[in-house]
């Protein structure tokens, strides 16, 4: 619709629209004030829920025996033996007479220097193949040949195939498979290379091409782990750029099989090792045929130094093996016997050796003493799981074979590392008398009854140690203390919000309030409109009034003395001020003296269970009667997460939303009328005056 401003008129038809509009939009405004004062109250209920979950997980907290059974320990010889006891432990005592033998941690000791000179040791931080002169067993220690790889996949949930992803030329050294393992989410899996084996749970069948194949498909997003050997491995670039120099994945190469075939222009040359490593250790690679010389390697590092650059899309293929070993170590521990397989490349050094022993699931630290030269397999648990008599009285006959704990094979450990005689101390239980009762443990801690108790020295001098557990009146004072603070706390805010003045004159700003007041001004008045909207509310005065009630009625429990079943006999009562709404105060020596006489009433009473109201603790009472009220405050004003549609105010707010869009729409259509009355008088007066200046126009003709 054309608007026609005044100008026949010459009267501000905007002005006139707009202050006939404010009086129109004045029952607008009522109702979206309406609706903001609604939905602070909706705030102020939702905060008050809130206040209240949060005691409601203190309550949680205090229906557990932890706050009620906190335990003290003492011991009449601590450099001997030490407790710790938990909430599930008795108030009882225990005398332990002697301890024999203490548990000890399995310790295998290689059989001499690993270095074959006392001057020119073994350094760990280098490749193992640059030090393999340095050992004693290097000139006999023989280096596997092939290529580790490892591979780490993700189960589909359905094949119960997945490839490896070798490439074309590479091919798993079946016979070799021993030496390899295969983890689903860290569970090992036997390996078969029988293609005709019916498969069971835990076995899995390894092809030459790569493909493993389980029973049954691993379950989805599974993590497969495979450390594997193939015969050779084949690397393709294609140069992007020009290049003169070209690192392989893989060092600590062999001389047997080695080709780098160059492929230009659609022409493939094949270069194999010609002659003896230089100073640097590099070897020149000559082509086939010609003997035309491209650049040379350096086997121990993997890295080819062209002599010219290589143009951009060179093709360039190498095939190679590298020297690799193997070795298992078997540990036998409080979960079974573990058997952990290694696979190390001569281009490792000996630190990266014991970084994987250690960081593997055997429970077997590996070390390596520089200035005695020699290392060291101690089992991370103490105790003895493999059946042998640990006793010190009648030892027995010790079989190494059968009755130790680590147990090491492959050359690369037996013979390089020197494990093969080597001898295997500790792995023995503590054996010690307690209550009378001779026994043995794995660890010098172990846990009876709740308490748990560290051996620490042997003593067998007719001199006992007695270990007590008390009650820790102490502890479970501060607990009932914290709590009682905290439903104070919660008292004095419910208190206080239902208690805040009503400011009835101060309703919420309108957009036309707000353009006239600073943002101060603002912040100040709505601070007004939104106190007291929840003054003598029902439903906050019911729960301050049924939690008092929770506390003043008496626990009519079988586990509770008729000397402590009510709260003021424990020593705590309201305060003598009504206008603090029931809060609460301790007579702190009544309370330790009610938790020190009879700490199981005093737990019954605020933790009991029981049909009736009368029969349950305070706490579960004081639970019921927050859920309740939670429960209530959730229906009248919903959460976060609720629909306008699921709890009271929000469906007086939604038909308040759709009264506001109708008025918002009828006040349009107003404001229209208006305009075209305007319009139409302005149009009017407009020709009214185009025919008198036609007239005049005519006389004065």
């Amino acid at each position: 619709m054309v608007r026609i401003g005044g100008l026949a008129s010459g009267m501000d038809i905007d002005s006139l629209v707009s202050d006939l509009m404010k009086a129109e939009r004045m029952p607008l405004d009522k109702l979206k004030q309406k609706k903001q004062t609604l939905e602070w109250q909706r705030d102020d209920y939702r905060s008050m829920n809130t206040l209240l979950l949060d005691f409601r997980s203190e309550l949680t907290q205090m229906k557990l025996t932890t706050r009620y059974r906190a335990r003290t320990t003492s011991s009449t010889n601590e450099e001997r033996v030490t407790a710790t006891a938990s909430s599930a432990a008795s108030q009882a005592s225990y005398s332990i007479s002697k301890v024999e033998q203490l548990a000890s941690a399995a310790t295998r000791i290689n059989a001499g220097s690993i270095s074959g000179s006392s001057t020119d040791k073994v350094d760990a931080s280098q490749s193992l193949r640059s030090q393999q002169t340095k050992f004693g067993a290097g000139g006999s220690f023989t280096w596997e040949k092939g290529v580790v790889g490892r591979a780490t996949l993700t189960a589909n949930g359905t094949d119960a195939t997945v490839e490896i992803g070798l490439k074309t030329g590479e091919k798993i050294l079946t016979d070799k498979s021993g030496d390899m393992t295969v983890k689903v989410d860290g569970k090992a899996f036997n390996i078969t290379t029988d293609p005709n084996k019916v498969l069971v749970d835990d076995e899995v069948f390894l092809s030459q091409d790569g493909k493993l194949t389980f029973k049954t498909a691993p379950k989805k997003d599974a993590v497969i782990k495979v450390d594997y050997i193939i015969d050779q491995k084949v690397e393709t670039k294609t140069f992007t750029e020009a290049t003169k120099e070209m690192q392989l994945s893989k060092a600590g190469l062999t001389d047997t099989d080695f080709s780098l075939k160059v492929t230009k222009g659609g022409t493939t040359t094949t270069y194999k090792l010609s002659g003896s490593a230089d100073g640097e250790g590099y070897t020149q690679l000559a082509a086939e045929g010609s003997g035309e010389i491209i650049g040379k390697i350096n086997l121990d590092m993997g890295k080819v130094i062209f002599d010219n650059e290589q143009a951009k899309d060179t093709v360039v293929e190498v095939t190679y093996k590298q020297d690799y070993a193997a070795f298992n170590i078997t540990s036998h521990t409080s979960k079974g016997e573990v058997k952990e397989k290694f696979l190390i490349e001569a281009s490792e050094s000996m630190n990266q050796v014991i970084n994987k022993v250690n960081s593997a699931n055997a429970g077997i630290s590996m070390f390596y003493d520089t200035f005695s030269d020699r290392i060291s397999l101690t089992r991370t648990e103490t105790g003895n799981f493999r059946g042998g008599d640990s006793s010190p009285t009648s030892p027995g006959t010790y079989d190494d074979a059968t009755d130790s704990e680590i147990q090491t094979t492959g050359s690369f450990i037996n013979d390089l590392l020197k494990f093969s005689n080597s001898t295997e101390t500790g792995g023995e239980n503590a054996v010690f008398t307690i209550n009378g009762l001779s026994t043995e443990r794995n660890s010098n801690t172990f846990e009876m009854n709740g308490v748990s108790f560290t051996l620490k020295q042997t003593f067998t001098d007719n001199t006992p140690v007695s270990i007590s557990i008390n009650n820790d009146s102490n502890k479970v004072f501060e607990n009932i203390k914290e709590f009682v603070n905290k439903y104070n706390e919660l008292i004095d805010k419910i208190q206080k919000k239902t208690s805040e003045d009503r400011y009835r004159s101060y309703t919420p700003l309108t957009d036309m309030q707000r353009e006239q007041l600073s943002d101060k001004q603002q912040e100040q008045w709505e601070e007004k409109a939104k106190s007291g909207l929840l003054r003598r509310d029902p439903l906050l005065a019911s729960v301050l009034t049924n939690m008092r009630m929770n506390f003043s009625q008496p626990v009519a429990n079988d586990k509770v003395s008729g000397m402590f079943n009510q709260l003021a006999k424990l020593g705590i009562t309201t305060t003598a001020n009504y206008l603090e709404g029931g809060k609460l105060e301790i007579s702190e020596s009544k309370l330790r003296k009610a938790i020190e006489e009879d700490p199981e009433s005093v737990e019954n009473f605020f933790r009991g269970d029981g049909t009736t109201a009368g029969q349950k603790g305070v706490i579960q009472r004081l639970y019921d009667t927050v859920t309740g009220t939670m429960d209530q405050l959730k229906e009248k004003a919903g959460n976060s997460f609720s629909t306008l549609q699921q709890f009271a105010i929000g469906r007086t707010l939604r038909g308040l939303d759709s009264r506001i869009d109708s008025f918002e729409d009828r006040l349009t259509q107003i404001e229209d009328r208006y305009w075209r009355q305007f319009t139409a008088m302005e149009k009017a007066i407009q020709r009214s005056n185009e025919q008198s200046m036609f007239l005049m126009n005519q006389f004065g003709g």
